[in-house]
């Protein structure tokens, strides 16, 4: 009985701290709407503690990310341009479900919107 229940005392240590820092490794489907343009890309995320890298690929081009996860809070941009210009496309969202909510902003449009991003499906 001791041994079962420290099992699972353990098994219980172990998921509050994978719930403190998720990891979001991997290929995601990410849909956004910003100023009422939607558009769809796959982001492919890389994790080191809490610091994110990667690359956002659309058909407007694949371009470097970073970020950072905190607890179940997550952040990118990445770098892109819009008619020879340059701009910054910044994300902030919260895991849950497997999932990712929240605020997609151009600064330098002044614009924004917002997404959701789910793992893209295995090919």
């Amino acid at each position: 009985m001791k041994t079962l229940f420290l099992s699972l005392l353990i098994a219980s240590a172990a998921l509050l701290v994978a719930d403190d820092n998720p990891s979001i490794v991997g290929k995601w489907q990410v849909h956004s709407s910003i100023s009422g343009n939607d558009f769809e890309m796959v982001c492919t995320f890389a994790q080191k503690d809490k610091a994110l890298s990667g690359n956002c690929a659309s058909d407007r081009g694949t371009f470097d990310l970073t970020g950072a996860v905190d607890g179940n809070k997550v952040t990118w941009s990445y770098k892109s341009e819009y008619n020879g210009m340059p701009l910054t496309v910044n994300y902030e969202g919260t895991l849950a479900m497997a999932k990712i909510t929240g605020n997609v902003s151009v600064p330098e449009f002044s614009v924004g919107g917002d997404f959701s991003a789910a793992p893209a499906p295995a090919r």
